[in-house]
């Protein structure tokens, strides 16, 4: 027990000095103690003099900064949130794509790509908004006698998915060459943003949804007993389920509409941390996945960044990693730990 808590003291201290070390990471090449340096002088002495070229202060904190941040709040809504939908299907294979988020958001970004590209924020705004539409397709196709039933809603987010993945092929079929090549990579995600301004977007909605989801991750565990189970617990069976899936949808469409779509996050994470610690108790996979998550993201942006001359999409990096991991942890305990 007491080397199970050191261990996760370990893992849920483990994004900071990932986050310093992510710091370093860049073509502009600047060596790790002016970056330490740079940070120190910032907390000590803002407005006084330094050694070095001030373009050096403008890439860690105006480029560097936001980037490496922006991926541990992404890493944490994708983590968490398939860690909650995990806990709440019953299932340890499930993320959001079956709720037809991620299908919704690349439509969004797509139309916003193609069509209105001239106006601010237009992209981000289209990908969030279809992302919640898709969420509520969803959701309202399967509830039905006030009740909405594991099933029906697994089988709406499969055909509202289907859905919105044809219409952005049209789309897609419609787009100009020039800007197809966007929406194309936008798809595979990337963090490469610009400044603090997608961050700022981004982090509120996803901290307010961790919030929620990590007040409520003892009800998820009763959620994960079946229905029957927690209504004679007395829980509010759809009231609870709703909640957790709106927060989850909240974390992820904030973050997919301004670095696209990356996958597998949500699912090899949270049942890595299962097989670690060998427990399913969302009271301790819920705050360590967000940790991991946090972690994977940021050293899978760090390679996207460094393992070539040019930038590689992050979500192929997550994809490259996470597949194959994911099939070895099967191979190797075969899914026990969530039993």
């Amino acid at each position: 027990m007491q080397k199970k808590r050191i261990l996760i003291s370990a893992l849920l201290l483990l994004p900071l000095p990932v986050l310093v070390t992510s710091l370093f990471v860049g073509i502009y090449s600047i060596d790790p103690f002016t970056v330490l340096s740079i940070l120190a002088k910032r907390v000590s002495d803002p407005l006084g003099s330094a050694p070095w070229p001030e373009v050096y202060e403008t890439i860690v904190f105006n480029i560097r900064m936001p980037r490496v941040l922006l991926a541990l709040v992404g890493g944490i809504a994708l983590s968490v949130s398939g860690a909650s939908l995990q806990g709440v299907f019953r299932n340890p294979l499930v993320d959001t794509y079956i709720l037809g988020v991620s299908a919704g958001a690349g439509l969004g970004a797509a139309i916003g790509i193609a069509y209105f590209a001239g106006i601010p924020g237009s992209v981000q705004f289209l990908s969030f908004a279809m992302g919640f539409a898709a969420f509520f397709t969803t959701y309202t196709v399967a509830k039905s006698k006030g009740e909405t039933p594991v099933i029906s809603l697994v089988l709406a987010g499969v055909i509202v998915t289907a859905l919105f993945s044809a219409i952005l092929s049209i789309i897609k079929f419609f787009t100009e060459s020039e800007k197809l090549a966007g929406v194309v990579y936008w798809m595979m995600g990337s963090l490469a943003v610009t400044g603090w301004g997608p961050l700022s977007q981004t982090a509120p909605l996803i901290l307010v949804g961790f919030a929620i989801v990590f007040l409520m991750r003892w009800r998820i565990n009763v959620l994960s007993m079946g229905d029957e189970e927690a209504k004679a617990l007395g829980v509010n069976v759809g009231r609870d389920r709703f909640v957790v899936l709106l927060a989850s949808t909240l974390m992820v469409s904030a973050f997919v509409s301004v670095a696209g779509i990356i996958g597998w996050i949500g699912l090899v994470v949270p049942h890595t941390v299962r097989m670690l610690l060998g427990t399913p108790d969302n009271r301790v996979v819920v705050p360590v996945s967000a940790s991991l998550g946090a972690v994977f993201l940021m050293v899978a942006d760090d390679l996207a960044r460094s393992v070539a001359s040019f930038e590689l999409p992050v979500g192929v990096i997550t994809t490259l990693v996470g597949a194959p991991f994911f099939l070895y942890l099967l191979k190797l305990r075969g899914g026990s730990a969530w039993k």
